[in-house]
């Protein structure tokens, strides 16, 4: 364990820390009420396949750090779909057809009724679309099949051939574009609009901002679960980036479910896309363009979602930018473990993080990384795409 710690922290010797000075306000913007997150967690709980997923226990890793404790959430088993996303993505297909319906009869909708098939016609003439680098768009398949809408998901360049096929598996119709994630996201706009099609999304922009909240409602169930399997609250929460909504519903469902946490949220990106790292350093929401797409396919994007930014600007102090060949050592090391758990790129983006901070006196100073800090890392993924697991594990990648 020694021995791969110090690989990792070697190669993080390229990270990079931008702690804000100002200090954070306690005033979040109210895009998310108890009601909101209390409504998405009583539905999905109800969904057949629910179950929490486990909180590991990393105490080899944690010995080794001399860090207090590290707490993994493993999402990888989540309703079999792989991530976290399964919970945001599907949520919001079933209340955007829900409010669709509810616009084109005239009259209230419940999710019984969707369920029961009493507007099976109605809804099967409903297609939702969404851009992806891959979990997105699976869970937005998996929550249009569930309910018999019709789906189209639009995948970049870059997106490997398993992850198309794991999306077509649950029926979408799946479109390659050329360019980068955020060219997805340009032509699912321009399509939708012509087609009358409902996006789903996990990003906002002007006038698009109803669908992500509910997103990142379904996204408050990690933190329901978390809150009944740890004794006490973290110190420290160490959140993946991408266009922040992940991240910002994390801090949102914190200070509603389990308002007694302060913890301290490090978000963490790739080096190749800083958009939120650059944002926290212009002091306003900037995008940051992807030369090369990272590794952690899930977090390579330019620019943030505005409504997540909010969020951020005002409750993250601290952001971290690790090197793409930090994830491969970091994938084999939590598989060889005593916790042996499978994860994909971005879900230990992370650990990967945690290891480079604590290796570094400096960063693990300025971040209080001690004997004291109890940690929670969220895997947001697990095996994804298990022929680059393989290749990873093989020590190829």
């Amino acid at each position: 364990m020694k021995h791969q710690l110090i690989e990792i922290s070697k190669i993080g010797e390229r990270q990079k820390l931008f702690s804000r000075s100002e200090e954070k306000t306690s005033q979040l913007p109210n895009y998310l009420s108890v009601n909101d997150l209390n409504a998405a967690i009583d539905e999905i709980k109800t969904w057949v396949g629910y179950g929490p997923m486990p909180l590991a226990d990393l105490t080899d890793v944690a010995s080794a750090l001399n860090i207090g404790t590290i707490s993994y959430k493993h999402e990888g088993p989540r309703f079999s779909l792989g991530s976290f996303k399964a919970l945001g993505g599907a949520y919001a297909v079933l209340r955007a057809v829900q409010k669709e319906l509810k616009r084109a009869l005239g009259q209230n909708v419940s999710f019984g009724d969707i369920y029961s098939g009493r507007y099976a016609a109605e809804v099967k003439n409903i297609t939702v679309v969404s851009a992806t680098d891959g979990n997105h768009g699976r869970s937005v398949a998996w929550g249009a099949q569930r309910i018999g809408a019709s789906c189209r998901i639009y995948i970049h360049a870059e997106v490997s051939p398993f992850r198309e096929k794991a999306i077509a598996a649950y029926g979408a119709e799946v479109a390659r574009v050329s360019g980068d994630y955020d060219d997805a996201v340009a032509q699912t706009k321009v399509d939708a609009d012509e087609n009358g099609w409902i996006i789903v999304s996990d990003t906002t922009w002007p006038g698009y901002e109803e669908t992500p909240k509910d997103v990142m409602a379904g996204y408050g169930v990690i933190v329901d679960e978390v809150k009944t399997q740890l004794a006490e609250p973290p110190t420290h929460i160490f959140l993946q980036g991408g266009v922040g909504s992940f991240a910002a519903a994390m801090v949102l469902s914190f200070h509603h479910l389990w308002p007694e946490a302060t913890p301290r949220y490090i978000v963490v990106e790739p080096l190749r896309a800083p958009c939120l790292f650059e944002s926290a350093k212009a002091g306003r929401a900037v995008t940051a363009k992807v030369e090369e797409e990272s590794i952690m396919a899930g977090l390579s994007c330019g620019e943030a979602s505005p409504m997540a930014w909010d969020v951020l600007a005002v409750s993250i102090q601290d952001y971290l930018l690790i090197p793409d060949d930090v994830i491969s050592p970091t994938i084999r090391m939590l598989a060889a473990s005593e916790a042996g758990i499978k994860a994909g790129e971005s879900g230990v983006a992370g650990l990967a993080a945690l290891i480079c901070a604590a290796s570094d006196s400096e960063v693990r100073s300025r971040l209080n990384l001690d004997g004291d800090a109890h940690i929670l890392l969220i895997g947001t993924e697990g095996v994804t795409d298990p022929e680059l697991f393989s290749q990873i594990m093989a020590e190829e990648i």
